[in-house]
């Protein structure tokens, strides 16, 4: 994480952005009235991804039990097969 002040991060701006978007660096920006972060879009998206996930009770064990399971031992997807 990269930690800068308001007036540093205004004339830096454009080497900020793309330090979060091809390093996946947050940049910390400090001001007098408190702070904000800028992250890739790609990282907020994982984020927002992340969260959804645990929200549901239950679903991050299922992926994780799921992803232990040898593949030899996958069902097969069938489209034609009822829910």
């Amino acid at each position: 994480m990269t930690n800068t002040n308001i007036t540093n991060f205004r004339k830096n701006l454009f080497e900020y952005i793309e330090q979060a978007i091809e390093y996946n660096d947050i940049i910390n920006i400090n001001t007098k009235h408190g702070n904000a972060v800028v992250m890739s879009e790609q990282d907020y998206r994982n984020l927002m991804e992340t969260l959804y996930i645990n929200s549901v009770p239950g679903l991050a064990e299922e992926i994780r039990t799921a992803a232990s399971q040898p593949l030899e031992e996958c069902s097969v997807y069938d489209e034609n097969e009822e829910w």
